[in-house]
């Protein structure tokens, strides 16, 4: 099997008035082309894995590789150029912009990889279309359901063609018939050498991916 990515003895705990223990020596591989679901009950640390995997936790002891390039010790500014280009997370809250339409939202982190405005908005504008938002380009989030806004922010984290993409219930405000929208794009999506991660409790969801790993006694095991 081809390791995308690695984790190499992974160990992570908050501390305070009392310590607790989220991983401890986790090793995991997984390879591209695929999509993997993360379970387990609330407060396992699926999220806290999420937030590891795109570089947001600083605060871990092991190692952290992604196609072939170690990822433990980089710089801020390293990291950040990671998230901007090749790691894109989507979070539960969306991080939409409100003063900002569908459309903008969508193409900002284009435009701050330096892409022309044009190509930007062409981009943009492809991709909600293909989320069924091709009548909301200039709607402020205020303006959106909360299934409209969760596919502006996934548009929006997968304008710039990331090579792991990573998501926190992806689908959870979404009706069925747009769930299968965003997951069909997906599987489409796995096909280019990227690696879909995202934590889900939908059953319906895992049964439709490739691999199920599941978060339990502080390590992570495939089903």
């Amino acid at each position: 099997m081809n390791n995308f990515l690695e984790i190499r003895n992974l160990s992570k705990k908050y501390t305070g008035v009392q310590n607790i223990e989220i991983f401890n020596n986790l090793n995991l591989q997984l390879s591209d082309n695929q999509i993997v679901a993360l379970t387990g009950p609330s407060g396992c640390g699926k999220t806290t894995l999420l937030h590891i995997l795109s570089l947001l936790d600083n605060n871990i002891n092991g190692e952290y590789i992604l196609n072939n390039k170690n990822l433990s010790n980089l710089n801020k500014v390293q990291k950040n150029s990671l998230r901007q280009n090749k790691i894109a997370i989507l979070f539960q809250n969306f991080n939409l912009i409100e003063d900002l339409n569908s459309l903008e939202n969508v193409i900002l982190p284009n435009l701050n990889s330096f892409n022309k405005y044009s190509s930007s908005v062409e981009k943009g504008m492809n991709l909600l279309k293909e989320f069924n938002l091709d009548k909301r380009l200039n709607h402020l989030p205020s303006q959106l359901s909360g299934g409209e806004q969760q596919r502006v922010a996934l548009a929006r984290s997968l304008i710039n063609d990331p090579e792991l993409i990573l998501a926190d219930e992806p689908t959870g405000n979404l009706d069925p018939e747009n769930t299968e929208i965003v997951i069909n794009y997906l599987k489409n999506l796995k096909c280019k050498k990227r690696l879909i991660l995202f934590a889900t409790h939908n059953r319906d969801l895992v049964n439709k991916c490739d691999l199920e790993l599941t978060i339990k006694n502080r390590t992570v095991n495939s089903l």
